[in-house]
């Protein structure tokens, strides 16, 4: 499954960059996650890591998710891994042509190649619905992040 979706947002790269790196507020700025634990304290960079708890297809999941690049204040990607499943998700944010804020770009991939033949079979059956559910949380974090950075830029 591979997703692109992308957002204008009314505040500067710099601002979208200080929400989508703010990973301890997390579960006060996206509304779709419910708890966030920092396994590795410091700063926004590679390496850093943390639980995210989230609701999905109704249920509580928790992912371990790793920062593996950061580029500030253009582009970042993480990666989670969850069963033989790596799900990548790379932002990026570029300042708008006419100088009105900031495009924000989210593109999330998952790859099942070493995932176990069922977990195949499953992902296969249920990849529109999974595919729809992903969407639609994508479209809400986006919208959340542009909401905050826009709040901050005030």
């Amino acid at each position: 499954m591979q997703l692109d979706l992308s957002r204008d947002v009314a505040a500067d790269p710099d601002a979208v960059w200080a929400v989508l790196t703010d990973i301890p507020s997390a579960h006060r700025i996206l509304s779709g996650v419910l708890a966030v634990e920092i396994l590795t304290p410091g700063p926004y960079q590679p390496g850093l890591r943390w639980r995210e708890t989230r609701r999905m297809f109704g249920m509580k999941a928790t992912e371990e998710m790793m920062v593996v690049a950061a580029e500030p204040p253009h582009s970042t990607a993480i990666v989670a891994e969850n069963g033989g499943t790596e799900y990548k998700t790379v932002f990026t944010v570029t300042p708008r042509p006419d100088g009105a804020g900031s495009t924000l770009r989210m593109r999330f991939a998952a790859h099942t190649a070493h995932a176990p033949a069922i977990s195949r079979v499953a992902m296969a059956v249920m990849g529109g619905l999974a595919e729809r559910s992903t969407r639609k949380a994508m479209e809400q974090d986006l919208a959340d992040i542009a909401a905050e950075a826009e709040r901050r830029a005030v």
